[in-house]
């Protein structure tokens, strides 16, 4: 009889075991790209437009942090994501962190409710806190104020890992600069500015790997580089 009044208190846990949900994991990241791109900008730091919707999430997430008050530091994250979720779904000028100025520049942010989900809302809280931190941000600040210290092209072989293929005077997966440098010589810089704007494929014999296009550089740093290189070759 205990056996069987066991068999069945066991099936019973099972059976409410199988009935529930795992929780849902949400890409929180592609989650703020898809529900608040549209309004905030994103970037850190961020970019701001004289026609934008809406303040740039990163000055959004400072000024909570920095105005919301918790009794424990440890529960400073959970009360963000509780406000940011309350708010998305419920705004209010009550509600809001924000001064009277921006309240009139911006407006108040429509709710949200249909446009995305409570669970939702809070993986985007999550990434927020934990993405727009200010102690990240004077790191990136550092950084970018170490590369803009360096010579054009040194800044630039360093952020596209030119040294990763090519080696000064050594071939390695990409043909060596110095013997680039001698193959293009003096005359040919607009040639090899060319050739790193729109990259190249079968230039160079041995060498089957194709070297992507960097478009996004300016004529000054592609300058630089270009001059930089040839150098190699002296």
């Amino acid at each position: 009889m205990k056996f069987r009044l066991f068999s069945v208190v066991l099936a019973l846990l099972i059976a409410g075991c199988g009935d529930s949900k795992p929780k849902r994991h949400y890409d929180a990241k592609a989650l703020l790209h898809s529900k608040c791109e549209s309004c905030h900008n994103l970037d850190m730091p961020p970019k701001t437009y004289p026609d934008e919707k809406a303040p740039p999430m990163m000055a959004v997430t400072f000024h909570v942090r920095d105005f919301m008050k918790v009794d424990n530091p440890s529960e400073k994250r959970r009360k963000f994501i509780e406000f940011v979720v309350d708010y998305a779904l419920n705004p209010s000028e009550e509600k809001s962190f924000c001064d009277k100025k921006s309240l009139e520049d911006y407006g108040l942010m429509p709710s949200q409710k249909g446009e995305v989900t409570p669970e939702e809302l809070e993986a985007i809280a999550g990434y927020m806190y934990d993405h727009y931190d200010p102690e990240k941000f004077m790191k990136l600040m550092q950084e970018q104020a170490r590369l803009a210290a360096l010579p054009a092209w040194q800044r630039v072989t360093e952020q596209k890992n030119c040294l990763g293929c090519h080696g000064l005077k050594e071939d390695k997966i990409a043909p060596a600069f110095a013997r680039i440098a001698k193959r293009y010589g003096e005359a040919g810089k607009e040639a090899l500015m060319k050739s790193i704007r729109n990259g190249s494929r079968g230039k160079w014999e041995g060498f089957k790997l194709a070297m992507p296009p960097f478009k996004d550089l300016d004529d000054d740093d592609l300058s630089a580089v270009a001059a930089w290189i040839l150098e190699q070759g002296r």
